[in-house]
């Protein structure tokens, strides 16, 4: 008896304890928390990244269309030696790959 009587006194000591206990809790872990936040900025720099180096291959795309397009025949015959092995006959081939 006395145990729930100094309870009903005491409520709002417990009150702020559990509140404050809640609130730290998910402060730290939790769908919001600072675990969560250090996380999700890790894997917001990792697609930064992953972003940067497609930005750079899409680049590197786009201006080997424009040179076939425009009839670049310097690369049109870079391309057509490396991919077909071709050669003159007078030529020799070393693959240094």
């Amino acid at each position: 008896m006395r145990l729930i009587e100094s309870l009903k006194k005491k409520k709002l000591i417990l009150l702020n304890i559990f509140l404050t206990l809640y609130v730290g809790i998910n402060l730290m872990g939790g769908e919001r928390g600072l675990f969560s936040y250090f996380e999700k900025k890790n894997l917001y720099l990792e697609l930064t990244k992953k972003e940067t180096n497609l930005n750079n291959k899409l680049k590197e795309v786009n201006n080997n269309i424009k040179l076939i397009v425009n009839n670049n025949f310097d690369y049109l015959d870079m391309l057509y030696r490396e991919k077909l092995k071709y050669g003159t006959k007078d030529e020799i081939l070393i693959k240094l790959k």
